[in-house]
């Protein structure tokens, strides 16, 4: 029987009822990711041979030829060989993962191992571990996860497996709270971010701060409902975070992303993305939601940085506050006819110091095509308002010499809620509409020239050019005079009636 999304994301989401209160929110989130993953891969190879049995070939030949899979799951890693495991179930999990990475390097290195099924700090004693986990296997195993049983998967596009995967992570970083800033960004200004950019087929992308990869994936379903071709389509990231980086390589890989590439370690001080020379790749579109204002960034490294990434702006981002180094990354990493499209805390806007200096010559480079103020506490454990920052090394030449001012702070333009924001489709349509309109509508989005900015001290925010104040009527004189008479006259009779009122009770003033 074919599982729909949702009866995927309600039995996907009863498993954390296993953990709950016995695992930090913010950790429990590896195991059940990792325990789908290894049953997903069982199931669809068990599939694969089966279907290669039908088309005649020798059971023994589909069971061992690795040919014949996308995925070589070993014998003693199927899910069949680890449900019937008596004890030591954490041991035979860590085994079978070892056993997965190993038979297919380096596609799924580190996606996981990177999670360890005997750590006491997470799961406790042993006696612990293993009613946790055989709580899971049998909680999983009612699942089956082959293809024919995801049939939404291959109709009308849709990808039943990656959209509950999606799911799940929404609700981890919900449970998470502040830590869940750390791994998701709010799909919808993910998705505000994609339009704005509009890759497209063809195209090399990357997230330098990727995450559990939802940018990377909305971006390929952009391209797909745009009719492009995701085989024509280089999908790259990095991330530092190894429990992090196994969750964005899963999600790329349930959503049938196999070509993508996302590398471990530190953006700034190792990045990843280098081609065999050790230069670093270049991208058509460069996507990101970095740390906000980072500490320790890796200011004593810049200096030395052999990609020259942080000295092409006339300063160097300062020691206790990362934004622009990240900025100048993406910027590093784009290509001449290329875009970015990042979220930044308003204070890269208009801090000055070194962080001034470098945003003047960024605007001097004509490189920002657009500011975009979103509201406040729209993401997991930041309630600070942030802005979306649109650069263009090819713009166009009507936009040329200019930068788009949209102020999506204000009402109508977000979803207020209880405990967090939101932006809807409806909100998203207005901001993407006045970036490509890109001209002056009032109390929203203003069009300014790089003089009236340099006039400003290149101070980018966004108040300095959209006033969102409504506009007070000034009447005349005249008119004024006469409303003042009006209201004399009034309090007069009212002084007279309650004079009258008095007298008539005794009191005499």
């Amino acid at each position: 029987m074919t599982l729909s999304r949702q009866e995927l994301e309600s039995k996907l989401w009863q498993a954390a009822d296993v953990l709950r209160g016995q695992i930090d929110a913010a950790d429990y989130k590896n195991y059940i990711f990792s325990i789908l993953f290894l049953k997903r891969l069982s199931d669809r190879f068990g599939e694969e041979v089966e279907n290669a049995v039908a088309d005649g070939v020798a059971r023994d030949v589909a069971l061992n030829d690795r040919d014949e899979h996308e995925c070589f799951v070993p014998e003693s890693a199927r899910w069949e060989a680890i449900a019937s495991s008596s004890m030591n179930l954490g041991e035979a999990l860590n085994v079978a993962s070892h056993a997965i990475e190993d038979a297919n390097t380096p596609r799924l290195d580190g996606v996981l191992t990177a999670t360890n099924w005997n750590d006491e700090s997470k799961l406790g004693s042993p006696a612990n571990r293993e009613r946790i986990i055989r709580s899971l296997l049998n909680h999983f195993g009612d699942l089956d996860l082959r293809d024919e049983n995801l049939r939404e998967d291959r109709a009308g596009g849709g990808n039943v497996l990656g959209d509950a995967y999606e799911y799940l992570i929404n609700r981890f970083a919900d449970d998470a709270g502040k830590k869940g800033g750390e791994f998701y960004t709010p799909r919808p200004v993910v998705r505000l971010i994609i339009e704005l950019l509009q890759p497209r087929e063809g195209m090399r992308i990357c997230d330098p701060t990727a995450g559990s990869g939802g940018m990377l994936i909305y971006a390929a379903q952009y391209v797909r409902e745009q009719g492009g071709d995701l085989r024509n389509l280089a999908l790259h990231g990095q991330e530092r975070n190894l429990g992090t980086l196994a969750i964005g390589k899963l999600n790329l890989l349930l959503h049938g992303l196999r070509a993508s590439r996302l590398e471990a370690g530190d953006v700034i001080a190792e990045p990843g993305l280098v081609d065999p020379s050790g230069r670093l790749l270049s991208y058509d579109r460069v996507i990101a939601n970095p740390p906000f204002s980072h500490k320790n960034w890796g200011r004593d490294f810049a200096p030395n940085d052999p990609h020259h990434r942080f000295d092409r702006y006339g300063a160097t981002p300062p020691r206790t506050r990362g934004d622009l180094a990240f900025l100048l990354h993406m910027l590093g990493v784009t290509n001449a006819q290329g875009m970015v499209g990042v979220v930044m805390p308003h204070g890269v806007l208009f801090r000055g110091g070194s962080e001034g200096k470098i945003r003047q010559g960024i605007v001097k480079a004509d490189l920002f095509e657009a500011v975009i103020g979103l509201a406040p506490n729209l993401f997991f454990g930041a309630s600070i308002p942030v802005a979306i920052c649109v650069l263009n090394k090819a713009k166009p030449v009507e936009r040329r010499g200019k930068v788009l001012f949209v102020d999506a702070a204000q009402e109508g333009y977000f979803r207020p809620g209880k405990a967090q924001n939101f932006i809807d489709p409806e909100h998203i349509d207005k901001i993407v509409k006045a970036y490509r309109g890109f001209k002056d509508v009032e109390r929203f989005a203003h069009v300014a020239e790089l003089e009236e900015i340099q006039g400003n001290d290149f101070n980018l925010n966004i108040s300095r050019y959209v006033d969102t104040t409504e506009p007070v009527e000034v009447i005349p004189v005249e008119e004024a005079l006469a409303q003042l008479r009006v209201a004399e006259r009034r309090r007069d009779e009212a002084v007279a009636k309650m004079d009258e009122l008095l007298a008539e009770m005794g009191y005499v003033r």
